[in-house]
């Protein structure tokens, strides 16, 4: 079983790179963002839990969110493993994630962090605000944004470093450059688990 948590500030690339991953090796991609669409679309006790939550505006709590992790897990027994993009963002969601897994035998294999410095971010975001027209990315909302990734996930990757699973990768250069680097750091695991 292979398990891959990739994070990385907004407009780092995570779900370009978690595309190619699970691509490449046959995994299940858990982004939360398509998780809360499909239960709320499916009109499932969670969608209706979570959709009450965003239409006041408000962020969806950990316990729901979590519920919609284990449901997924559990409804896929079969699958090669898995690839959490855009979880855990919080100390709290990376200690439920390990116990909902260490329940069905199973453990986060590597977490993937891209590494890209801030000027690079808001530009990148800035560009997709242009292209895509997108109101959100502007500069005080994308710095705003950095902010609360950098409060929220600096305690997790230290968690995740302890537990030696931690990888920084460059999210600097071409998409299949980082691809590159992500894939070797993959490799590297996989041939330890069959040692």
């Amino acid at each position: 079983m292979l398990n891959i948590v990739i994070f990385g500030a907004p407009g780092s690339g995570k779900g370009t790179q978690s595309n190619y991953l699970k691509e490449k090796y046959g995994l299940k991609h858990i982004s939360t963002g398509d998780l809360l669409r499909a239960e709320i679309a499916e009109k499932s006790e969670l969608g209706k839990m979570a959709e009450n939550y965003i239409v006041k505006g408000q962020l969806v709590p950990d316990e729901v969110v979590i519920g919609m992790l284990e449901e997924t897990i559990k409804k896929n027994p079969d699958a090669k493993g898995f690839i959490f993009d855009g979880f855990p963002r919080t100390l709290a969601q990376g200690e439920a994630l390990d116990k909902i897994l260490k329940k069905y035998g199973q453990e986060i294999s590597i977490v993937i962090s891209l590494e890209v410095d801030d000027e690079e971010l808001i530009d990148r975001l800035l560009k997709r605000g242009e292209l895509m027209g997108r109101s959100d990315d502007n500069r005080e909302t994308i710095e705003s944004r950095l902010k609360v990734y950098y409060n929220q996930t600096a305690p997790l990757k230290e968690f995740y470093a302890k537990q030696g699973k931690l990888v920084e990768i460059k999210g600097k250069g071409s998409i299949e450059e980082i691809f590159a680097s992500i894939v070797q750091a993959v490799d590297n695991i996989i041939a330890k688990k069959k040692e």
